[in-house]
């Protein structure tokens, strides 16, 4: 094998090829445990050592004559997926459905989660790349501007992207309060454009599609030097990582080897998470693979891992107080745990963003968050059965 060569790809609409990120021999299809615990089969290639690129990692002409499609064809062929987290191919977020209309693209360069940096770090030292390949999401998409929202505790990325975007006046950087989850799509559409999705909408039926500042700098690094998806920047960070920092790590990387590369451990891991604080995934061992949406690893000891028992519901209305999207998120989860799951669908479940505000302000520390996920997932799956 080589690096960028394809090893997978699949038929299936929400899919995108899987590519190589080292070069040597197959040593087998063996079984392992991604972030959320579901076991999947991954290729195994013992790493050679050498990184030769394959042929097929090469850019064809220039990549701002393309047409849509052929942007479209050639991202979904490089393996891209929403970098912020979601892993959501690319290539269908920016295929509009017939009827729709995108007239703004909004690049999310906010990181609102607490200890990650990586999307900073990001526009720091690769602007030049986060622009291309956000005019090329734009020429996708036929859409008038492109709006790249950064929060305004990152005045340095604020400075360094305003500046290289001052002669391109269809490019515009928007400084944001600081605000959790102003991250979320609809929240950043809202804090943006004045725009609010509709309950049960996407951002395409306000004329909006966003993307993040890693996914448009993965484009440009695919379209303009034909390397696909096969690394990304991830915060490792923790109380016990004795020098956390921003890592560029290839995909499928053990994250122990990460750690590793950041001094290791002081202490005993007590539990560790993948993505942020927030809205991660937590998870027993740094035995996973670095996956393409993976934003972070957050290593906690063992005092810090120990949870504080659930008690019942106090009926204080503090998660209903904190809740962007204006749910029940209590009220959803008890519907959940006694299997209303019809009750929690009609109360608009799917609009939740799973941002974590409800279970961190619940004083009788309540799993709500894990609830309505849950309930979530099994209602999607009951409704694909009916169909």
């Amino acid at each position: 094998m080589l690096v960028g060569q394809k090893i997978g790809d699949s038929d299936a609409r929400l899919t995108v090829p899987v590519h190589s990120s080292v070069s040597g021999t197959v040593s087998g299809i063996v079984d392992i445990e991604v972030p959320g615990g579901k076991r999947v089969h991954a290729v195994n290639i013992s790493n050679d050592g050498q990184y030769e690129l394959s042929s097929d990692a090469t850019a064809e002409g220039d990549p701002a004559e393309l047409e849509p499609s052929e942007i479209i064809k050639r991202i979904r062929d490089a393996g891209i997926v929403g970098m912020g987290g979601a892993a959501f191919p690319t290539y269908f977020k920016l295929s509009i459905p017939e009827g729709k209309h995108a007239d703004a693209l909004i690049v999310n360069g906010v990181e609102c989660e607490p200890y990650l940096t990586a999307d900073h770090r990001l526009m720091l030292e690769s602007p030049d790349e986060v622009i291309r390949g956000a005019n090329l999401a734009r020429a996708a998409l036929q859409a008038k501007r492109v709006y790249i929202g950064i929060e305004d505790n990152k005045p340095d990325a604020i400075k360094v992207l305003t500046e290289k975007v001052s002669a391109l006046p269809d490019v515009e950087v928007v400084p944001l309060r600081v605000k959790y989850p102003q991250g979320a799509e609809k929240q950043l559409i809202k804090a943006i454009l004045g725009r609010e999705v509709p309950s049960g909408g996407l951002p395409i039926d306000v004329g909006v599609v966003v993307i993040n500042v890693g996914t448009a700098a993965a484009i440009a690094d695919a379209l303009y030097s034909g390397m696909p998806l096969v690394r990304r920047v991830l915060t490792i960070t923790g109380g016990i990582v004795r020098q956390p920092g921003n890592i560029l790590a290839r995909v499928g990387t053990p994250v122990s080897h990460l750690v590793d590369a950041c001094g290791g451990l002081s202490e005993p891991l007590g539990k560790v998470v993948y993505g942020g604080p927030m809205m991660g995934i937590a998870h027993h061992t740094l035995e996973t693979p670095v996956v393409k949406g993976m934003s972070g690893v957050l290593v906690y000891s063992q005092a810090e891992a120990k949870a504080t028992q659930p008690t019942a519901c106090v009926r204080c209305g503090k998660c209903i107080e904190a809740c962007p999207m204006g749910l029940m998120p209590g009220t959803l989860a008890q519907m959940i745990e006694t299997g209303r799951y019809d009750l929690a669908a009609s109360e608009h479940i799917a609009d939740c963003i799973e941002c974590g505000c409800c279970a961190y302000i619940c004083p009788a520390y309540r799993p709500i968050v894990q609830a309505i996920r849950q309930g979530k997932a099994e209602i999607a799956l009951r409704k694909s059965r009916s169909a």
